[in-house]
């Protein structure tokens, strides 16, 4: 079965959904019960602001989730937008290019005989949908966006988190504190999927002994269907229906049984919607027993095991994400056994044998056995994340493939890219639009397109920048003060806020998972330098946005030191914020309106990094270490990169990282900031911005991600 608009499996279901909504509405209103159904609207010129203009106070309560927000209209509401003769043009003019959209025709690719099941743990589509936690699920939205895009026959393999991921709150003290609000299916743009009798679809997953049944919920993520499993059913008992309750659950049972959801179930699902993909993309490790699945319906049809498990493996493409230990987790045996009992039996093989492909070591009994080591075995053509991943990688999985050198290791890389249409700006669209000729947009991979930046008016650059810095100032202060009222705060501290931020000042950003190795801790390694640079003259402002995990305390210890930096006096506590509980729709604001995008990581533990790419899609500069895709992005002329050399004494390493920060950014990067001709625009700066956009934007987009999946990791390999 090809994969397109068409896709048959839910879309029955969800065109009842939207018949139910398109009856709740006026007759000028009814062109958008089909497009709140699909997230293409997302990313769509004008789709945000066609919702939002309907009624903006509204649409803020919504969470930006168009099914609620219709749902919620009131009658006066839809009879002011019947009124309003622009407002219905543009309501139609949505609907008429989400509809022209979808019906593109498929677009294979050549050595992809069928579509490509991509199959991850968590999704970044859109705020709405919190299915995500950080730069995982946003890259693997940014995947189904693009492929979309592309008329790629692809369909995607998740887990509906009715929970999802914790929000996010910072008590009086700067400690974070946790809480997980519950998602109704019911108010999302999603459908359950029914068989051909019209009765919702059931699996069943032996899981920890127990058969744990399964139904699967549909989301149109463009062209792209997005396959959503859930456990949260009658017939469940509570602890196997909390195997779909929470992303990232802290339970070690619980994760074992959600990548048992997530692969076997996975398949089981693609299977009884008639389903043969030709690809199996397995997006990190979680779902590696997915391919395990496909190999015991050989098993079960007379092939023998490791002819089975060939078979398959020429199909599966494994993209690993972080040589990070916790993101490699293991476990003990005898917690793989008692997850998966049925596994060894169903493949015809005993249960060492079954272990041994979990481990680096197959021989070694005292190896705990992982995800990632599985899924290296069972694939075939497998990747990191950028150029110098690909090597941690190779170097990290040798042992694996016991090769002579790092270079036979068989792991290839493909660079991370970021969605475009989904991270630009409105001041800098419209910029582009105006002096990168027609249709730009199609032609965004193509260092061509990009060329004629250079022709642009310095001046005219530093409009549409100081415009994104301004918006984003506006962003930062009203969502700071709804944070400080809900934190209990004094009336006089919000009132506050007026004064925070200057639209016209330096503005770094620092937005990322709060993970140990990502070092938000060196912004504040020389605390009182730290204070001079913020406090003094010219002014310098510091955004920071980014979730400690629940367990992570070293996460939630250096969150509270940065909060102390924040209101340590009153000049700094004008000058940094913290933007609380980070998602999609924050991100989507930082990336746009900082000047300087600061990374730190410890080098080589980040994979690849995609918050710079949607920055440097911004015109904001990267002050980073060289890691991930900004070592094979920097050219001295087109940011700032720090050494960031590997060193076992972390210290001094940390030391070293921080005072290269701060004299990069003492040194260089304010002076020039600040360095203005008579009209007010600093010229060398504009300069800096127009080199980073020309050399980055086209190599780290997701259509130069996405083709390189097609052409050189989904076609299998010759013989």
């Amino acid at each position: 079965m090809s994969i397109s608009s068409s896709f048959a499996p839910g879309a029955a279901d969800l065109e009842g959904r939207v018949a139910l909504l398109a009856d709740r509405l006026s007759e000028g209103l009814k062109p958008l019960a089909p497009v709140a159904y699909n997230y293409v609207w997302s990313w769509l010129r004008d789709g945000r602001a066609v919702f939002r203009d309907i009624n903006p106070h509204r649409w803020a309560l919504a969470g930006g989730n168009p099914v609620r927000f219709l749902n919620d209209l009131w009658p006066g509401t839809q009879d002011a937008v019947e009124r309003d003769p622009e407002l219905l043009h543009r309501i139609r003019a949505l609907a008429d290019e989400v509809e022209a959209y979808l019906a593109r025709p498929e677009a294979p690719r050549p050595g992809v005989d069928g579509p490509v099941a991509f199959f991850c743990a968590e999704f970044g589509v859109h705020a709405s949908l919190p299915i995500y936690s950080g730069g995982l699920g946003v890259l693997a939205g940014d995947i189904l966006k693009e492929a979309s895009d592309q008329a790629l026959p692809l369909v995607a393999v998740g887990l509906l988190y009715r929970r999802g991921y914790f929000r996010q709150r910072i008590d009086g003290t700067g400690r974070q504190q946790e809480y997980w609000l519950a998602s109704d299916p019911k108010q999302l743009p999603m459908a359950r999927v029914t068989g051909p009798d019209g009765v919702p679809l059931r699996l069943e997953v032996e899981l920890h002994g127990l058969p744990t049944a399964v139904q699967a919920w549909r989301v149109d993520v463009g062209r792209v269907p997005l396959l959503l499993l859930d456990a949260e059913l009658p017939e469940n008992d509570p602890v196997q229906r909390w195997t779909s309750g929470r992303l990232y659950e802290g339970n070690r049972a619980v994760r074992l049984a959600q990548y048992g959801l997530l692969g076997i179930g996975g398949v089981r699902m693609l299977r009884a919607l008639g389903i043969d993909p030709a690809v199996v993309h397995l997006n990190e490790g979680h779902p590696a027993l997915a391919p395990l699945e496909l190999a015991a319906e050989l098993v079960a049809a007379g092939t023998p095991f490791a002819e089975a498990l060939d078979e398959v493996r020429a199909r599966v493409v494994f993209t690993t994400h972080t040589p990070v230990p916790a993101g490699n987790e293991r476990y003990a045996p005898e917690e793989l056994r008692a997850a998966f009992p049925d596994v060894p039996g169903r493949l015809g093989i005993d249960d060492e044998t079954f272990l041994g492909l979990c481990r680096v070591d197959p021989g070694d009994p005292e190896e705990w056995p992982g995800m990632t080591a599985l899924a290296l075995r069972v694939s075939e053509r497998r990747n990191g994340v950028s150029r110098l991943h690909g090597e941690v990688a190779r170097r990290m999985w040798r042992p694996l493939f016991r090769s002579a050198s790092d270079d036979a290791v068989p792991i290839d890389h493909v660079t991370n890219g970021a969605h475009l249409p989904t991270f630009l700006a409105a001041p800098l669209h419209g910029l582009f639009a105006r002096h990168l000729g027609e249709g730009w947009e199609q032609r965004a991979a193509d260092p061509a397109t990009w060329e004629p930046v250079h022709g642009i008016p310095n001046a005219e650059l530093w409009a549409a920048r100081c415009e994104a810095r301004a918006r984003l100032v506006e962003f930062v202060r009203e969502k700071s003060e709804q944070d400080l009222l809900l934190r209990g705060e004094q009336i006089e501290s919000v009132r506050a806020i007026d004064h925070w931020l200057g639209a016209d000042a330096l503005t770094l950003g620092f937005a990322r998972r709060l993970a140990t190795y990502k070092r938000l801790h060196l912004l504040t390694h020389d605390e009182e330098r730290a204070r001079r640079i913020l406090s003094g003259s010219p002014p310098v402002q510091l955004l920071i946005a980014g979730k400690a995990h629940p367990d992570d305390e070293d996460g939630k210890d250096t969150l509270q030191r940065v909060y102390r930096l924040e209101h340590g006096n009153g000049q700094v506590t004008e000058r940094v914020v913290f933007v609380e509980d980070y998602d999609l729709d924050i991100a989507r604001q930082l990336v746009a309106g900082c000047d300087v995008w600061v990374n730190l990581p410890r080098r080589p533990l980040e994979a690849s990094g995609t918050s710079g790419m949607k920055a440097t899609f911004n015109g904001v500069l990267q002050l980073s270490v060289l890691d991930g895709w900004w070592a094979e992005a920097f050219d001295g002329t087109n940011g700032w990169g720090i050494p960031g050399d590997e060193d076992p004494d972390l210290a001094a390493a940390d030391a070293r990282d921080a005072a290269d920060f701060y004299e990069l950014l003492e040194q260089e990067v304010i002076p020039l900031f600040y360095e203005r001709d008579a009209d007010g625009v600093p010229q060398r700066w504009c300069e800096k911005v127009k080199a980073a956009l020309v050399t980055c934007a086209p190599r780290f987009t997701a259509t130069r991600m996405v083709d390189d999946y097609a052409a050189r990791m989904y076609p299998p390999r010759d013989g």
